[in-house]
């Protein structure tokens, strides 16, 4: 048996010789490219752990399957190994459904935040000043920044508003007794666009069991779109931000506001570096 895997690793091995390098290299490139684009956009998300141990698996099975002696009574892994290969396609479907469905959502979307930086600056002031106050006041609050991805289906789970951005009216909607205070609100290019709506919720194990069901809702939209989702806790006052499938903890007004002029005014940028809860 041994003396067959390595027949089968000296014919394996002979084979690469004979392959033309420059082709070679030019697939590895692409497939490279490839593989970076995937890991970056699942980037901060469930997805990218998932990437990594099912590369890891499927390499190891590869190798195996073909370092094996081509006789008679290895045919059978070679047959299971295709049959692998259609049920691992299946079961990479239906793990990476919510990051599958964001990038088809993003098709045809626009890649960044409609407006100039005065007016990202505007809102950012607004929501910056109703965050203190709520904060301060240990009022709870959840508010959804829409990026590329429309949440206009989320929308429809509230109240369409479509109301000028201010800090007083931010803390109207969450002051505790009004109708619209215990769910999220959406802000669409510096607008308020809708209060009232349900975020749906990470999964309960993804988040620590002492952050309640606001820190869940804002992970759970930022695990199924690009939104950048602050939350103020009720009970605490604390100021987190949720985004690209991770919740940072405990940020100061300054930090926050830094964070969201980069995320809304720059594609695709990574929040500064605060403690993290959570990952999709």
């Amino acid at each position: 048996m041994f003396s067959g895997l390595l027949d089968g690793v000296v014919i394996y091995l002979a084979r690469l010789a004979t392959y033309d390098p420059w082709v070679t290299v030019v697939q590895l490139f692409l497939i490279g490219v490839v593989v970076w684009l995937a890991m970056r956009f699942l980037r901060g998300t469930r997805g990218a752990r998932l990437v990594k141990g099912a590369a890891l698996v499927l390499a190891l099975v590869y190798l195996t399957v073909r370092l094996l002696p081509k006789s008679d009574e290895w045919t059978r892994i070679e047959f299971l190994y295709g049959r692998f290969l259609f049920f691992a396609f299946v079961a990479a479907v239906v793990a990476f459904q919510p990051e599958l469905r964001r990038a088809l959502m993003q098709l045809g979307q626009p890649r960044i935040f409609k407006g100039g930086r005065g007016q990202v600056q505007a809102m950012v002031d607004a929501l910056m000043e109703s965050v203190a106050y709520l904060s301060k006041n240990k009022i709870g609050a959840v508010v959804a920044i829409e990026r590329s991805v429309q949440l206009g289906s989320l929308m429809e789970t509230g109240t369409i508003m479509d109301a000028h951005m201010t800090a007083s009216l931010l803390n109207t909607i969450f002051w505790p007794g009004s109708a619209l205070h215990d769910m999220g609100v959406v802000i669409r290019e510096g607008r308020i666009a809708a209060a009232g709506c349900q975020f749906p919720l990470a999964e309960s194990d993804e988040v620590d069991p002492s952050l309640g069901s606001r820190h869940r809702a804002a992970l759970g939209l930022a695990q199924d779109s690009d939104a950048a989702v602050v939350v103020v806790s009720e009970e605490t006052g604390r100021i987190s931000i949720a985004y690209e499938g991770q919740l940072y903890l405990g940020l100061e007004i300054d930090n926050l506001r830094q964070m969201l002029l980069d995320l809304l005014t720059t594609h695709n940028h990574r929040p500064r570096k605060s403690r993290r809860e959570g990952s999709a």
